[in-house]
């Protein structure tokens, strides 16, 4: 690899600028050979082995996790808009110690991207992750930088709009997901009509939504996507910082047990999500769904924020590491294949497994005579 974090494509438009002069080492990445290999579009376009592409799962997401994930052959992500940006060089930097692997970063465009997508530009990031809004105004600037542009869709006509504009890797986000959700239609029915919308173009598809093992991806494979997107999945892992009893929540939840809501407005409103149906969510139904300002404990303090701020009732913000106080009580985002979920791994393993059951599940297919 010339460059570290450099993504792989022959057809890329734009040189990737050299590598930082930063005393940074990063630790170079040994593929397992005895990983199967999944040649796709998305490998091709990026070049990882394995086409399985974290979530940036908010503020779960760790250097630790991304590189983990990379480092194992699929695409590691971080979550970078609600991270002060005189911290951001640090995280990013503690990143590439971790890994020469490509990393992406990801960014809302519910908040002005713009301090945070040059200061990642900077770092050597060259995937860049855009979800909730229009691309069209920084795709120029990624590419620019010899990087690539993967956007965030819920429907074929986004989709081919979001092509039309240079994004180079659409990601089908389907209502099953977890964390906030931007479409109504299931992964099954969106991800064929995004393959077929952009396929003129030649632009990958991942697959996000209710993706959470290998007979998941199989099937996100079959329908003509070129890699899968997880979410609640990578939370379990030993680098997540979801907190822990987060994720005993997790791990003891069904897949009838998340709702499509959007209660956990504080710091995002309007912003329908995927979550688990807890103590807040049950009192509130109970209550009769009041609006705004009706809402059982509406302003009460609930819980303290890994940074020391006070998390009020209906917060957005899901619980870390550090955090204290009544944390079942806050957003537990998590997907409908949370029921597949059960067991903490560290990322690699979840990686491995993931595509093994996948190679096992394309293979033992029944034979069509």
């Amino acid at each position: 690899m010339a460059a570290r974090g450099e993504v792989a494509s022959a057809d890329r438009p734009h040189p990737v600028p050299p590598p930082r002069s930063d005393p940074i080492t990063p630790r170079p990445h040994h593929p397992t050979s005895s990983l199967p290999r999944f040649e796709t579009a998305l490998t091709r376009l990026l070049g990882i082995e394995t086409p399985i592409v974290q979530a940036p799962v908010g503020g779960a997401s760790t250097p630790e996790l991304a590189a983990a994930v990379s480092n194992a052959g699929g695409l590691g992500c971080l979550s970078i808009t609600w991270r002060e940006p005189s911290g951001l060089p640090a995280l990013l930097r503690r990143t590439w110690a971790l890994t020469e692997r490509p990393v992406a970063v990801n960014l809302v465009l519910a908040w002005d991207p713009a301090e945070r997508l040059e200061i990642a530009l900077a770092e050597g990031f060259r995937v860049v992750s855009f979800f909730w809004g229009d691309p069209a105004p920084w795709i120029g600037r990624v590419h620019a930088a010899g990087g690539l542009v993967m956007h965030t869709v819920a429907s074929a006509e986004e989709a081919a709009r979001a092509v039309a504009a240079g994004v180079d890797i659409v990601v089908a986000q389907g209502w099953e997901a977890g964390g906030h959700v931007w479409g109504e239609v299931s992964t099954l029915a969106l991800i064929p009509r995004v393959v077929d919308a952009v396929a003129p173009a030649g632009v990958p598809v991942v697959a996000a939504g209710g993706i959470a093992d290998g007979r998941g991806m199989a099937a996100a494979l079959a329908l003509g996507a070129s890699g899968v997107w997880m979410g609640t999945r990578f939370l379990l892992a030993e680098e997540s910082a979801a907190h822990p009893v987060y994720q005993e929540r997790l791990l003891a939840a069904a897949e009838t047990e998340t709702r499509h809501t959007l209660l956990f407005d504080g710091g995002w409103e309007g912003a329908p999500l995927r979550a688990l149906a807890n103590e807040t969510f049950v009192a509130w139904e109970a209550a009769g769904k009041p609006p705004h300002s009706g809402r059982p404990g509406e302003g009460e303090t609930i819980a303290t924020g890994e940074d020391g701020r006070a998390i009020p009732r209906y917060d957005s913000g899901s619980p870390v590491v550090g955090a204290s106080g009544d944390v079942v009580a806050m957003c537990l985002y998590a997907g409908q294949g949370v029921g597949l979920v059960d067991r903490r791994q560290p990322a690699a393993e979840i990686v491995q497994e993931v595509a093994a059951e996948a190679a096992a599940a394309l293979r033992g297919a029944l034979p069509i005579g």
